[in-house]
């Protein structure tokens, strides 16, 4: 069976599954608001929409879990969670209606005892924030079913952000899926995809980090900011990444911030000059020249032609003895 039709099958299969847990209820009342948003969700893709349609007569056996033996996937999709209360409507619903919708699990790759979610990790928040068991479908799959299917979960809820999508992207190819899949995950195209794994490149992962979701924050503008990205940026946010004011500021906020700092044209320190002598004496001296982030050592009479040599042929020594000492001095 190829890729594609494995993958079909694991949408149709769900769509069997979410159907079916709300047969009853649909059949009295109408689909509930999850069945509803699975079913626009995988309507984007024909086959899955039928195949909600002809779900209605089939279901599958839906067991009760404990929640705390339900571990989140093996692969990162947001920066940070959206944690839920009490007065969060899908908490309120569940609360009042039971849980509608099971959610998708796996047994866990690494330990027999436990399971990994695929779909539904809101439901699961949820469930165990009632102090509930949760209804799960138990299934086997691999890690890139789970990963389409994390996917599909985020369609179906609060999209990602632009950056999240970029470091999700390139967790998944970290981890070694093909960029056909991530496509699929991601619900992109080729060029869409190439776009989002450069940003993620070209940004550390700390600053990154640092700034967040940044939900406001769109393509464009962090496209402009992984161009101009260069071993000296980081350095220049470090003071500002690690302020109090700065983590005190919204995600987009964070981004504006940061965007600012580097606009600011930093004050060029004035350059400083002097002369050189051995205090030994000697026929040489030189003039010695700093100014931002150039160093220049002109020497001249006599002994400069060799004495330049000697350095020019010691260079890679004296540079490794200066980092060796940076190293010790804790820099």
């Amino acid at each position: 069976m190829s890729r594609r039709d494995r993958l079909k099958g694991l949408f149709d299969d769900t769509a069997q599954e979410l159907a079916a847990a709300n047969y009853e209820e649909s059949s009295s009342r109408g689909s509930a608001g999850p069945v509803r948003t699975m079913a626009l969700t995988l309507g984007r893709m024909e086959e899955e929409s039928r195949a909600m349609q002809e779900a209605l007569l089939s279901g599958e056996r839906i067991v009760e879990l404990d929640p705390d033996l339900i571990d989140s996937s093996f692969v990162r999709d947001r920066l940070a969670d959206q944690p839920l209360d009490m007065e969060d409507e899908l908490v309120q619903s569940i609360a009042e209606n039971g849980q509608e919708v099971p959610v998708l699990v796996r047994r866990h790759p690494d330990d027999e005892a436990r399971y990994q979610i695929a779909y539904g990790h809101r439901r699961l928040q949820a469930v165990r924030l009632l102090g509930r068991k949760v209804q799960a479908i138990v299934r086997q799959l691999d890690d890139t079913d789970v990963v389409i299917a994390q996917g599909i979960e985020n369609s179906a809820r609060r999209n990602l952000s632009y950056i999240e999508r970029a470091v999700f992207a390139f967790n998944l190819e970290l981890k070694g899926f093909e960029r056909p899949v991530i496509m699929k995950a991601l619900s992109t195209d080729k060029t869409e995809l190439s776009k989002l794994l450069s940003v993620a490149k070209a940004i550390p992962a700390e600053i990154v980090r640092c700034v967040g979701a940044a939900p406001g924050i769109g393509r464009r503008k962090w496209m402009a900011l992984a161009q101009d990205w260069n071993g000296m940026t980081a350095a220049r946010l470090a003071k500002l990444i690690a302020s109090e004011r700065f983590m005190a500021e919204e995600s987009d906020r964070r981004f504006e911030l940061l965007v600012a700092e580097l606009a600011r044209k930093e004050a060029k320190p004035e350059p400083t000059e002097y002369n050189w002598k051995p205090k030994s004496g000697g026929k040489i001296a030189g003039r010695i020249r700093s100014a931002g982030n150039s160093f220049t050592i002109a020497l001249k009479t006599g002994d400069a032609p060799d004495f330049g040599a000697y350095i020019s042929g010691r260079l890679d020594e004296l540079y490794e003895a200066y980092r060796e000492g940076k190293l010790q001095a804790g820099e």
